[in-house]
């Protein structure tokens, strides 16, 4: 009990002065009620918690099935409360310090070329006020690049149009500007002038509403798309991040700033954009191999 007690307070210092989501906080909360489950009747105080009886721990759950993005998070949730203990003089050392979970494979999200993408969006209908919504926030997606808790977080006060930019509350609580173009300026005007029909609360600032007037949530944006990705012929299911992932692939196939890229998607790592915008070690060593001087193979040395 006083273990987890520990915990809780953790907790609740997560949600309330740190800030973070309370589905984060129960996510990691959850990580950490289970590394003392595993622990059992074997370590009563977390003085004794050593690192061997993390790395067992791990290895339970590898051997379990779990993948290595579970086991990173269950690593990173263990670590950050023990950081915490350190912090009160709770524990001397954090036994988790060192240790790193499995190496996950290196995923890339789909994009749709652009010609695609294009076609798929001049072709969405907006004769209806729920239709230019849609294709509003289709727009506004691929536009920006902004994630989907992004959209849906976006107040009337969020847009700036005379310099056409967003200001987004991104991961973190962190805000940033972003900008967005003229035919996503154009469809949220229009949006505008029909969102007035949704009101129901003088009061609701939420810039995207539902037919209640209430602010359209993730999961009926998620919905949205995926019907109008089906409606309109899509192999694929349409979902917000594959609108991210093309926005940044076709800034970066255009311009090669990736530290632009990085910046319009709010990295906090540049590492994470290379992986996000297919920067592979094939593309960087053709750029290599064209761009600098001592590069260029000499034509004998292929004889």
């Amino acid at each position: 009990m006083a273990m987890i007690k520990v915990v809780n307070e953790y907790c609740d210092q997560l949600l309330h002065q740190k800030q973070y989501s309370e589905h984060t906080v129960n996510n990691y909360k959850r990580q950490i009620l289970d590394f003392i489950n595993y622990l059992a009747d074997r370590v009563k105080v977390w003085q004794e918690v050593s690192s061997q009886d993390i790395r067992l721990w791990m290895a339970h759950h590898h051997r379990n099935g779990a993948s290595a993005s579970t086991i990173g998070l269950k690593l990173s949730s263990l670590r950050g409360f023990l950081d915490y203990l350190v912090a009160k003089k709770a524990i001397k050392t954090n036994p988790a310090i060192g240790l790193r979970g499995p190496k996950k494979p290196k995923r890339l999200p789909k994009n749709i070329d652009v010609d695609s993408l294009n076609h798929f969006i001049d072709s969405l209908p907006e004769s209806e006020p729920i239709e230019i919504r849609d294709k509003a926030m289709i727009e506004l997606l691929y536009s920006a690049g902004i994630r989907l808790s992004e959209l849906s977080a976006m107040d009337l006060d969020s847009i700036n149009f005379s310099d056409q930019t967003l200001r987004v509350l991104g991961k973190g609580r962190k805000i940033r500007e972003v900008p967005f173009g003229t035919a996503a300026c154009n469809l949220i005007k229009k949006w505008l002038k029909n969102r007035v029909a949704f009101i129901k609360d003088p009061k609701e600032k939420a810039l995207f509403l539902s037919n209640r007037g209430q602010r359209l949530g993730n999961r009926s944006i998620q919905q949205r798309l995926n019907y109008w990705g089906k409606r309109q012929g899509l192999t694929d299911v349409l979902h917000p991040h594959k609108l991210r992932h093309s926005c940044a692939t076709h800034v970066l196939e255009s311009s090669s700033d990736l530290r632009a890229v990085q910046e319009l998607l709010g990295h906090a790592s540049i590492s994470t954009t290379q992986i996000y915008t297919h920067l592979d070690f094939q593309h960087l060593a053709k750029t290599y191999d064209a761009a600098h001087p001592r590069a260029r193979k000499n034509k004998k040395d292929n004889k």
